[in-house]
Parts: structure tokens; sequence; C-alpha cells
């Protein structure tokens, strides 16, 4: 009679990574909503959803780097989520392009004005401007095209210069 092989669940890599991670994983969420709540949130589903990966076939190898990737797709439909949410509630309208980082920002005033722009504009500026991903890479994370992204960045991009020069001119 043999004996059974046990299997290690491959989830116990990412168990011991979970303490050195949490808050790598958790301060990229917060620092890109500014939002506690929803950054805990986030990084629940981030691990919870880290697990589920682990445990499937050719699973990539757990590190704080993926873990940070998983994020950043937790963050993404986050935002598309909300930008579902709030399509029906207004209309987008097509602006003339301008370019707001002509000119040297207020960190904070930045931060500020970008939490308060819908959650698809968020998504566009962040990914591409915070994190630095070029416009194709933006996209996949929207789930758009490259062409429907970069409309949506002029927009996006429009709606922030007008957020902050109108949020600049009243506290000065």
């Amino acid at each position: 009679m043999t004996e059974p092989r046990v299997h290690r669940d491959p989830a116990f890599a990412l168990l011991s990574l979970y303490e050195t991670a949490l808050p790598k994983v958790y301060g990229y969420l917060l620092s890109r909503c500014g939002d506690r709540t929803l950054a805990e949130e986030l990084t629940s589903e981030t691990f919870l959803g880290a697990v589920r990966a682990c445990r499937k076939e050719l699973a990539p190898p757990v590190s704080t780097g993926w873990l940070i990737g998983v994020a950043r797709h937790k963050l993404a439909d986050h935002w598309r989520r909300k930008e579902r949410e709030e399509r029906g509630l207004r209309l987008v309208h097509e602006e003339e392009y301008t370019d707001p980082w002509d000119e040297r920002l207020d960190a904070l005033l930045a931060r500020e004005v970008l939490a308060s722009l819908g959650a698809h504009h968020q998504a566009a500026l962040t990914l591409r401007y915070v994190d630095g991903l070029p416009v194709p890479e933006v996209a996949e994370h929207l789930e758009r095209t490259v062409h429907a992204t970069e409309a949506l960045l002029v927009r996006a991009r429009a709606a922030f210069r007008r957020a902050y020069q109108e949020k600049e001119g009243r506290d000065a």
C-alpha cells in the first residue's frame, strides 16, 4: 500500500511574504487612491486574488513586485467599476486640447484635484503620469483601445487643467 502524497499549497509562499509585502502593497494603493478605507479594501482584494492566482497551474513566482502588479490591476478594476457607475450620471464633453503639464504644479493641490475627477480620468492620469506607463499599457489596464485611451487622456488632462485652475484661483 502506498502512502498518499500530500502536495504543499502554493499559497504558502504568499503567506511567508505577507508581512513584508503588506505595507508596500497598502502604501502603493493608498498613494494612488488617497482613501484609507478604499486602500484597505483593495489590499485585501489583492491578497485574495493573489491566493487564487497562486493555486492555478503555471502560477507566476510570488514576489512583492508581482503583488504590486496585482494591486495595480485591482485599482484599475475599481476605477472601471466606478466609471461605469458615473457614466450613467453625466455626459462627457469633448474639450479643446491643452496640456496641463506645461507648468509646475503644487503637489498637494494636484492630488486634491486628481481625487475630485471622475474615476475614468483618475485612472488614466494616474496610470500614465504617476505610474509612468506608456499609453498602450494604460489602454490594456483600462480595457480600451489605444486610440480611445489617447482620447480619454486628452479629456482627462483638460478636466484636470480646468479643475486645477479653478481650485488655484479660489485658494489664491
